[in-house]
């Protein structure tokens, strides 16, 4: 019984590349897509077989990355199920019945259906987004997380582009007889953007060269020792905005969210649309529009006149 059970173990661990690759119904350029999205979300540093972070890394795709990462997951699933059923003994029931909940967990993780209507986005104010920052340590971790913030929140990079920034990628440009530190992010679809930011942030870029060593990717995985790592990855960065959303009433906070108040603050400061969907990256003012949530005036609303 127990040899058996730890082959099911074994089969609950498949080689997700290869179940794709010998897909027979699918054709190779589909073949591709599932395994661009697997390996992305993988070299991000997540598992495939925790249901809670693919959730929480599912969250910030678009519709089509979503998509094609949670047919990969139905496909391998599908396979491991079928697998692991033709196993199934009297003896070994409780652990196929295991095996089986944890592949249904998977497949209801990435959820790909559109909201429709209109949904209450989270923005923060500039009193909120100090509180958010004001919230990082003083130590080398509470550096890294408040410029990891930073990136999102002050320059509205979008995840993936702030763990693949590198500080090769921050330039100094002459912008009407001074200079100005701007990034050049590569975005969605290998576009590339020219994104400049504050001094307060270049600051804060150059005093944290000082401590990472200047080189490679900005962000950096910390050690419980305090010593910088490697770079970090997408998972890492949605946990440190949890962690410092939590800190402020806020658990549910995600990047995203950093990103769209970016856009908000800089619209509310008197900043074109047309400015902040070039700075964003975005193709469409349409795009930066739902961002802004701008068909909806929250300034003044029917209930504002009602004798409540």
């Amino acid at each position: 019984m127990e040899a058996n059970q730890a082959i099911i173990q074994r089969q609950s661990q498949p080689d997700v590349l290869a179940v794709i690759a010998s897909a027979q119904n699918l054709a190779e350029s589909t073949k591709a897509k599932y395994s661009r999205a697997v390996e992305r979300y993988q070299d991000a540093g997540g598992n495939l077989l925790d249901a809670e972070q693919l959730a929480e890394y599912a969250q910030g795709l678009p519709a089509s990355g979503r998509a094609f990462l949670k047919a990969a997951v139905k496909l391998v699933t599908d396979r491991l199920a079928v697998q692991v059923k033709g196993m199934a003994t009297p003896d070994n029931v409780a652990a196929v019945q295991a095996t089986l909940y944890r592949a249904e967990a998977l497949q209801d993780a990435i959820q790909t259906k559109t909201p429709k209507g209109t949904k209450a986005h989270v923005w923060l104010s500039q009193a909120q987004v100090k509180t958010l920052l004001d919230t990082c340590g003083d130590d080398v971790k509470g550096q890294r997380d408040r410029l990891a913030l930073g990136l999102l929140v002050a320059a509205g990079l979008r995840c993936s582009e702030a763990v693949n920034l590198t500080f090769a990628g921050v330039k100094l440009q002459p912008i009407k007889g001074k200079m100005r530190t701007v990034l050049e992010v590569e975005g969605k679809g290998a576009k590339s953007r020219v994104v400049p930011i504050s001094d307060r942030l270049a600051n804060a870029i150059d005093e944290w060269a000082a401590v990472a060593g200047g080189e490679g990717c900005i962000l950096r995985s910390i050690t419980k020792g305090g010593e910088v790592g490697a770079s970090l990855s997408s998972v890492g960065v949605f946990n440190l905005v949890r962690e410092a959303g939590a800190a402020m009433g806020k658990p549910e906070l995600a990047p995203h969210d950093l990103r769209r108040t970016y856009a908000q603050l800089g619209y509310e400061a008197g900043v074109p649309v047309t400015q902040i969907s070039r700075l964003l990256g975005h193709s469409s003012i349409q795009t930066t529009q739902r961002y802004l949530n701008l068909d909806l005036d929250l300034s003044t609303t029917v209930s504002d006149f009602v004798p409540f």
